[in-house]
């Protein structure tokens, strides 16, 4: 990350001190002859020139500042950017493609019964959706001026569509959403994406399991809780970028993740505030 710019040493403190030094010469400077109309005269000048000088050299400082201050919000700006598109990146291809090939699993397992014909419909699905958005965010990365298109924002009301596409990969999802009154669109999306990506983890590494998702206020917070009750038999884990949790911690305040009983659960905490 590119460090916020210095501003230079202040040009008075040595200004300041010359105008000093030049008193302290006219103070001891003779009162006879030609010293009497030279020395003030030469003091002057010297005094002008001085301030002219820190005057230039305080506006060029300024501007010099100023531009590499622009240039600092910049990158800042173009870092910031370049998160969102690798978190739009993560979620398309992690998400989508890992989704696919959980899906072709565990339209194969035996503990699963599922129609061949529903899970390639699933999969012929997700990928023209993976697919279209993919090449809609390379078109962005390949023109340098164009910004990422913002797709809309998830909704707690997208919970039960979230919970149903994993529930068409094999996952058994319950899902417990209290009355949460106001809650904030960011905090919307936040609970949306913790509860996608834990469910997205949990059909990778555990299969067609039970999934207990939660999601509840407690005071200002909206905590969100996805607990797997482990791998089933057999399942072979389809390992994903492992980025999915480190994002996620860029999202919201808590983030606690790990082993509880046989399963795995993920517990958010985000602020609620409208």
């Amino acid at each position: 990350m590119v460090a916020i710019p210095k501003r230079e040493r202040r040009v008075w403190p040595p200004v300041v001190a010359t105008y000093v030094l030049l008193l302290l010469v006219l103070l001891s400077a003779g009162g006879e002859g030609a010293g009497v109309v030279v020395v003030p005269a030469i003091i002057a000048a010297l005094a002008l020139a001085t301030t002219v000088w820190a005057l230039i050299r305080g506006r060029r400082q300024r501007a010099a500042y100023e531009a590499q201050l622009t240039a600092w919000a910049g990158e800042r700006a173009a870092q910031a950017e370049r998160l969102r598109i690798a978190r739009d990146l993560h979620d398309i291809v992690s998400h989508g493609l890992g989704l696919i090939t959980v899906r072709a699993t565990a339209a194969r397992y035996p503990g699963v019964r599922d129609d061949p014909g529903t899970a390639l419909e699933d999969i012929e699905r997700i990928g023209r959706e993976t697919t279209t958005e993919l090449r809609r965010m390379l078109g962005v990365l390949r023109d340098t001026g164009a910004v990422a298109p913002l797709r809309p924002a998830d909704k707690l009301s997208d919970l039960p569509d979230i919970v149903a596409e994993a529930g068409r990969a094999g996952l058994r999802v319950t899902l417990d959403l209290d009355d949460l009154g106001e809650v904030s669109p960011g905090a919307q999306l936040a609970v949306c994406a913790v509860v996608r990506e834990a469910l997205n983890n949990t059909a990778r590494h555990a299969g067609p399991t039970g999934v207990a998702v939660r999601v509840r206020r407690d005071g200002g917070w909206i905590v969100t809780t996805v607990h797997d009750e482990g791998p089933v038999d057999g399942w072979v884990v389809h390992p994903g970028a492992g980025r999915g949790l480190e994002g996620l911690r860029e999202r919201v305040t808590v983030l606690d993740a790990g082993p509880v009983d046989n399963g795995f659960r993920v517990s958010a905490r985000v602020s609620g505030a409208s």
